[in-house]
């Protein structure tokens, strides 16, 4: 590092004097030397001879170009350093070397030299031996790209990855994890719907051709879906088939317990779109409208799926808690956090963490209570 320091003041000292000295045989080219004058009286003097007619052209270009050259060559044999202002020049040039070694006294008394640099990849280690509940989406993320580094042949890292990048305001980064892993598992609907929710949200809402394609492949692996059913529907809707569009809602809602919640939410919905002819317009943010509403609740219907199967997850649980806390959901929230309080009582750290997912405040809706499928 001192090496570097003093490598640095050299460099810098260099520099300023080569600055200086240019400057100086620019003013000296432009000065009174006696040598320059005279090579530049010869110029004047063969445009005086060619103007009274004593050369043509051609031999004018000629003894211009020859004295021209010996101009140039006289330049180069004048004093280019001039004596004047060495005195300032010599302050400016100790100036520059001294910069760098003054940053390095500063450095060695304030700053932490001992320390070594720590590579990104330390940092996603660290935090990947961290409490989960303690990262942010875009730490989370990192962590899980390491994790889908090494099990290129597994698809739910990438899914997990996908939900961080949303998370993260990253949707374009969702969409291409999920890609990969429909490509890796094309069999699982839950990938083909969280990509399907992933277009709809880079639409803004809009259910458009990728998301359609999407949609009905999970419907040929899950023909119950109930985030596909309801985005083909809102889909033929939005076509201007209206009538088949709420048939296919009212079949969703009926598919529902009547004491779900989202039962409630679609019945309002069909009501709304049924009284105003067509998709009313939108005026909530694309955070509050209908479509995300589809997506979250899919999304926490394949969280909830997945952890029946693989339930020593302390993350999945905290945030499937935490969903059913923004939907609304108290009924299924409490469940989840019974169940996972039971299965983790012995950790502290991850009860803490389940407590506060369960006091997420819901998500303030317009006319969407309890959630949506």
């Amino acid at each position: 590092m001192i090496a570097f320091w003093i490598s640095a003041a050299g460099l810098s000292a260099a520099a300023g004097a080569l600055v200086l000295r240019s400057a100086a045989r620019a003013g000296a080219v432009d000065g009174t030397a006696p040598g320059l004058d005279a090579h530049r009286r010869q110029l004047g003097e063969i445009d005086r001879l060619a103007a009274g007619g004593l050369l043509d052209d051609g031999e004018r270009k000629a003894a211009r170009a020859e004295a021209g050259r010996r101009l140039l060559v006289e330049a180069d044999r004048a004093e280019v350093w001039s004596r004047d202002g060495l005195g300032s020049r010599r302050l400016a040039v100790t100036a520059a070397a001294v910069a760098p070694l003054l940053a390095l006294a500063t450095y060695l008394v304030l700053g932490s030299p001992g320390f070594s640099d720590q590579p990104y990849a330390r940092r996603v280690a660290e935090w990947r031996a961290t409490d989960p509940a303690q990262l942010d989406p875009p730490r989370i993320a990192a962590v899980l790209e390491t994790i889908v580094a090494e099990r290129p042949g597994d698809a739910e890292p990438l899914k997990h990855l996908a939900m961080a990048r949303s998370a993260s305001g990253d949707v374009g980064g969702a969409e291409q994890a999920l890609r990969r892993a429909v490509s890796l598992a094309p069999g699982r609907a839950d990938l083909w719907i969280g990509l399907g929710e992933t277009f709809v949200a880079e639409a803004d809402g809009e259910v458009g051709t990728d998301a359609r394609l999407a949609f009905r492949q999970a419907l040929k692996i899950d023909p119950a879906s109930l985030s596909a059913r309801y985005h083909l529907g809102l889909a033929r809707i939005s076509d201007g088939d209206v009538a088949g569009g709420l048939a296919d809602w009212r079949a969703v809602a009926d598919s529902l317990s009547p004491t779900d919640p989202r039962r409630t939410a679609m019945n309002r919905e069909i009501a709304q779109v049924q009284a105003a002819g067509g998709l009313p317009a939108r005026q909530a943010a694309p955070e509050d409208n209908a479509q995300v509403q589809g997506m979250i609740a899919g999304m926490v219907e394949g969280l909830a799926a997945r952890l029946k199967t693989a339930p020593d997850d302390p993350d999945g649980w905290v945030r499937l808690v935490r969903a059913y806390a923004v939907l609304g959901d108290t009924a299924r929230r409490d469940a989840a956090l019974a169940t996972a309080n039971q299965r983790f009582g012995d950790q502290p750290k991850i009860l803490a963490a389940l407590k506060q997912a369960a006091q997420t405040p819901p998500q303030s809706q317009s006319g969407t209570e309890g959630g949506r499928p």
